[in-house]
């Protein structure tokens, strides 16, 4: 009953948190007018800027930030013991994650749309502007380098995830041109495809889609990677209605009915107990420490700061101000629909986050067969599962520990045991597509800004060109885009026993390290743009300094304590392993920071004498 009662506790607290917290946000602070002229209606081009129904715009904002992050990061942080984790996921998510994505989505939405990188410009100084763009565009990078690997493994782990997820893609093309052209309502449409999608887990055992997901489990790293780069550029130059909404419409629904199909599950076998072993259904407990006590023996990094960087989404992740800055802003059609979008999506993945920990802590103790045939439950699960930090801290580890877990609660329903593992699959390869296509368009975004910031001399000149400059054409930087990411991820980065370097398709996996610091430096970078433009607007600003001089702090420990102390899940930091790389990228984004900081300190001395300057 323990599990359970977690379980509807978080829930009914993130219900209180949106309508108080959320509520004084939205109406005391940003006063937020379902009158006001939002960049969707005033700038609609077909394109980029759409004016949308908030339901939509919130399943493409949440599909969009979860991604893996929510999974993987509280999958692995459970290891220094189920309580810390939750703790920050519940309140991290609360008054850090949902203050920063609520305040980057109304702060665009006042800018005309414009990116936080793009607004730091002005309300701190233009330096600013070029500094944050670089890590912006570094961080995203990584991203699209690393997340074709991520749904590569997911399809391998999970074969049976590869037609629903493929066949989503055209479903959602039809879903698209019917809504937009027609005027249709898009629930109905997309509920149909959801059932298509559902249907081909079902049905996955038959002889002709079986063959079809083996064959395509056999592709290449590299493969995949090309396939889901291009496949990215094309849906981040298409106009938004046609395949970014639709698609990331259906997999909210499919995400939200996975979920409530989790929930009920826990529900049941807190109950009842989980599916009958010889007869039996074992209760449904908590097998994982409360605190990690052995943190020596289980080889476990400092867990300040490394549970913040590890657990990112789930509480608070910096790539967030990107989607709430950069798509989500440009697409409501109603100022007051922000609190809907950017305070109610980061609470919804908080839920999700704290899912995924009873999974790990609890739903994996009702059994799972290990590699060599066993069938474990209770503390022997988790134990063979979470050995020590460097078997347990693997993308395939960590996917697997929530997708056995979370498949038990819906084995605990009478579902066969292959739909389950299937259906959660698919879950997990749906969030990190949409990620994928998304951080492909922000890119794109991103580097349009950057390129513009040599190409033309002001605002004005930007704003006034009948053309674009062509350095700034949407194709151009989205092929430079998918171009440097397949680069990346091409290198083989693994040295090998003969001292040769290992098979392509690991050049991300090198650099992954740097990710989590750098998200959550992005986080705190985007709270000190929301900082500058509160106290240019005269509001309140202690609810937003107090997270901001957090963010800032413990990513920057984290990286300097890798760089020149220990590297996550070794006694040897990256000078000491010679990791050059790591560190030459390490400390140059700990410049970039130094370097904001110090602008930001002199920029706020001249507030009052600087006025903000509105967008052209």
């Amino acid at each position: 009953m323990e599990t359970l009662a977690i379980a509807l506790g978080s829930l009914i607290l993130y219900i209180i948190a949106y309508n108080t917290y959320g509520k004084w946000l939205s109406q005391k602070i940003f006063k937020l007018d379902k009158n006001a002229l939002v960049p969707a209606v005033e700038m609609e081009d077909g394109d980029d800027f759409v004016p949308t129904k908030k339901g939509i715009v919130f399943g493409h904002h949440f599909t969009s930030i979860a991604g893996t992050g929510p999974i993987v990061g509280p999958a692995l942080a459970v290891m220094w013991g189920w309580v810390p984790a939750l703790l920050w996921v519940l309140f991290g998510s609360i008054f850090i994650g949902a203050v920063h994505d609520f305040g980057a989505l109304v702060v665009s939405l006042r800018n005309k749309g414009q990116t936080v990188g793009d607004v730091a410009g002005r309300v701190i100084t233009k330096r600013v502007r070029l500094l944050f763009l670089l890590i912006l565009a570094l961080a995203l990078t990584l991203v699209l380098a690393i997340f074709g690997l991520v749904i590569a493994v997911v399809f391998r782990l999970y074969p049976a995830a590869i037609t629903p997820c493929l066949i989503q893609i055209p479903l959602a093309l039809i879903v698209g041109t019917i809504a937009h052209k027609k005027s249709f309502n898009i629930l109905i449409p997309s509920v149909i495809s959801l059932v298509v999608m559902y249907l081909s887990v079902v049905f996955g055992d038959i002889e002709l889609v079986h063959g079809f997901n083996e064959m395509l489990k056999g592709w290449s790293i590299m493969t995949w990677v090309a396939v889901l780069l291009v496949y990215s550029y094309v849906a981040s130059v298409l106009p938004v209605w046609t395949l970014l909404q639709p698609r990331d419409y259906i997999n909210s629904l499919q995400l939200i009915s996975a979920l409530g199909l989790v929930v009920v599950g826990l529900v049941y076998a807190g109950i009842m107990g989980g599916s009958p072993i010889d007869g039996i259904r074992p209760p449904l407990e908590i097998v994982a420490p409360a605190v990690e006590a052995n943190v020596t023996v289980k080889n476990l990094p400092l867990i300040f700061p490394f549970l913040f960087v590890t657990i990112a989404c789930g509480a608070v992740s910096g790539f967030h101000s990107l989607v709430s800055s950069g798509t989500s802003s440009k697409q409501l059609k109603c100022e007051t629909d922000a609190k809907f979008v950017g305070y109610g999506s980061m609470l919804t993945e908080g839920f999700l986050a704290v899912l995924v920990i009873l999974a790990c802590v609890a739903g994996l103790g009702l059994g799972y067969t290990d590699t060599d045939g066993n069938f474990l439950t209770g503390v022997n699960a988790w134990d063979s599962k979470y050995a020590d930090w460097g078997s347990s801290k693997g993308l395939p580890a960590k996917v697997s520990a929530f997708v056995d877990g979370s498949s038990n609660f819906l084995k605990a329903l009478g579902l066969s045991a292959a739909f389950s593992t299937a259906l959660m699959g698919v879950f997990v390869a749906s969030f990190a597509a949409t990620t994928l296509d998304t951080a492909c368009r922000l890119q794109r975004y991103v580097l349009q800004e950057l390129v513009g910031c040599f190409v033309y001399k002001n605002d004005t000149e930007k704003t006034v060109r009948t053309k674009p400059h062509p350095l700034t054409n949407k194709h151009l930087v989205t092929i430079v885009a998918i171009g440097v990411a397949y680069i990346i991820a091409e290198i083989p980065a693994i040295k090998g026993a003969d001292n040769v370097f290992g098979k392509p398709g690991s050049g991300g996996v090198i650099l992954w390290p740097l990710f989590g610091a750098i998200n959550q430096l992005l986080g705190g970078l985007a709270f000190l743009v929301i900082l500058f433009w509160m106290k240019r607007k005269n509001l309140p600003i202690w609810f937003v300094a107090i997270p901001t001089f957090f963010m800032l702090i413990i990513p920057a420990w984290a990286m300097l304590y890798q760089v020149f102390i220990a590297a996550i899940g070794s006694d040897k930091s990256w000078i000491e392993q010679e990791q050059w790389l790591l560190v030459s990228m390490g400390i140059s984004t700990i410049l970039l920071e130094i370097w904001m900081i110090w602008e930001a300190l002199h920029g706020w001395k001249k507030i009052k004498s600087q006025p903000i300057t509105e967008p052209v």
